[in-house]
């Protein structure tokens, strides 16, 4: 009987091929790890698509060679995928140019400059500059300034999930719930938008050259010969739609209603809660399709979230690192105990991780205040968790506003989440219960629910979620620290960017960056 799901994992830095029972046990996995991106000029974020299949091809084979048995039993395939990384490729399938990753900062012209009128009312809803950057945020628009004979050779303008979804089926189909970027998507209706739409005005690619999008759940294709040889799948094996990773990870922590929360301590931190209604967690920011059909997924995301470890790590903790190496363990498990140096609070010590820009905030910047001779690099790392953990508390609490509802659990997935003393603060913040699943791979097991249920394996979403999903620790908060936590949250972290804002205008007047977004 065949009844093993395969999820294809595509990150910014690795591919994962990982085997699930119909019960959401990981039987196996393979890791492939790649460089997230190249930069031939400062601020390009690009990559070789032919990396995430050849990764995707040597991991299938790698888990195959382990378990062979288990990998004839596979029922049926799923891909989840980084988003907004674009791919562009020609009638054959063949790569035009290399992928566009979402870490790129590279810049378009404004393709709709809006009259005077409008821009006055733009200027007052604070939307201006957000129109502004959005369109320049386009990479279509910028392949089609600056490249128009690439887009004119291209047959297909793809996420990463369509380019991996065509390489296994050679069918042009993508998910719905994988839509996500500067593209012409209706988010509201869940479809590719019309003409005079907004998204397709700001991001005019030709509808012929967006791919076929059909329900997560629903068949895409099948394995075919050439490729049952290049991956070791079975022919005739069936791929089901999926959906983006951070969507995939919401449903394989269960948080399928408004009255739990998903956080991701990603590269990218997140909030995100499953609903039935059209709620903008942020005026103007829509939520983005959830991998059950008919549902939306709300989100709040720090761009540069858990990255803030890397980064500490590479500039502070070389003794740390030095430290994990001779004792045979990781970095972060050393890093774990300077949070145990520093007492809640940080004895002040706050950071606001505005790393980059945000959707409301064009000028934000990061921030480190209540410096005294007391603070060590343990107070700066265990601030620097504790103010990821303020932002992500803001973000949610502007979700329950939008959603008119109270969250009354979280979960928790993400390199970040494998630390017990991260989740600890983290529920300390938010003084709400945090669960952390049973498995790491949490993407990868909401592509196996959603490919479970597509297949026939599980009856409903309901019911493979239920049956898949596990939990395995809670963190309850702890009252000795909720206290200190709540004064600072209130009195002072949801004051630091209104406070600054006039001094990031003032920086970046002088200095330029970050640059302001023009229609010029």
């Amino acid at each position: 009987m065949k009844n093993v799901l395969l999820s294809i994992d595509c990150g910014t830095q690795s591919l994962r091929a990982l085997l699930f029972s119909s019960k959401g046990e990981l039987l196996d996995k393979e890791r492939v790890e790649y460089d997230p991106y190249f930069s031939v000029k400062p601020g390009w974020a690009e990559q070789d698509p032919d990396i995430f299949w050849k990764s995707l091809c040597n991991a299938c084979h790698a888990v195959k060679k382990r378990n062979p048995e288990l990998f004839e039993k596979i029922a049926g395939v799923g891909v989840t995928t980084q988003r907004a990384s674009m791919i562009n490729v020609d009638a054959d399938g063949n790569i035009l140019r290399p992928a566009i990753i979402w870490l790129d900062q590279r810049k378009a012209k404004p393709v709709w400059v809006p009259n005077i009128l409008i821009r006055l009312v733009l200027k007052i809803i604070g939307m201006d500059e957000p129109l502004a950057k959005s369109q320049s945020d386009g990479k279509c628009n910028w392949i089609r300034q600056q490249q128009p004979e690439i887009w004119q050779k291209t047959h297909k303008y793809l996420q990463v999930s369509g380019f991996l979804n065509y390489k296994l089926t050679g069918e042009f189909v993508d998910s719905v719930a994988s839509q996500i970027g500067h593209i012409p998507f209706n988010y509201k209706k869940m479809r590719w938008g019309k003409p005079r739409e907004l998204t397709s005005i700001f991001f005019p690619v030709e509808r012929e050259k967006l791919p076929e999008l059909v329900d997560p759940g629903k068949k895409i294709g099948s394995i075919t010969k050439d490729v049952a040889l290049q991956t070791g799948i079975s022919e005739g094996t069936p791929v089901i739609a999926c959906g983006s990773d951070k969507g995939c990870e919401t449903i394989g922590m269960g948080a399928v209603d408004q009255k739990m929360a998903s956080l991701s301590f990603g590269t990218t931190a997140t909030v995100q809660t499953t609903t039935k209604k059209y709620v903008e967690p942020l005026s103007f920011l829509p939520p983005y399709p959830a991998a059950i059909p008919g549902h939306y997924n709300p989100e709040i995301e720090i761009l540069r979230g858990y990255w803030m470890i890397t980064w500490f790590k590479n500039e502070f903790a070389h003794k740390e690192v030095a430290q994990a190496k001779e004792k045979g363990v990781s970095p972060e498990e050393m890093l774990n105990r300077l949070l145990e140096e520093a007492p809640a609070g940080s004895m002040g010590l706050m950071v606001q991780p505005y790393w980059g820009p945000g959707h409301k905030e064009p000028v934000a910047k990061g921030a480190m205040i209540g410096f005294g001779d007391v603070h060590t690099k343990a107070h700066v790392y265990r601030a620097v968790i504790e103010g990821l953990a303020f932002g992500l508390r803001e973000g949610l609490e502007k979700m329950e506003k939008a959603c008119k509802t109270k969250i009354d659990r979280l979960t928790v997935s993400g390199g970040a989440s494998q630390s017990d003393a991260i989740c600890q603060i983290s529920a300390d913040i938010f003084n709400l219960p945090l669960v952390r699943g049973k498995t790491f791979e949490t993407s990868g097991l909401g592509a196996a629910i959603v490919t479970a249920v597509g297949t026939g394996i599980h009856s409903s979403f309901d019911t493979a979620i239920k049956e898949m999903v596990t939990y395995t620790k809670v963190f309850e908060p702890d009252r000795k620290n909720v206290g200190i936590y709540k004064k600072l949250y209130e009195r002072v972290y949801k004051k630091i960017y209104h406070s600054l804002e006039p001094i990031y205008r003032e920086i970046r007047e002088i200095t330029g960056y970050p640059e302001k977004e023009t229609y010029k």
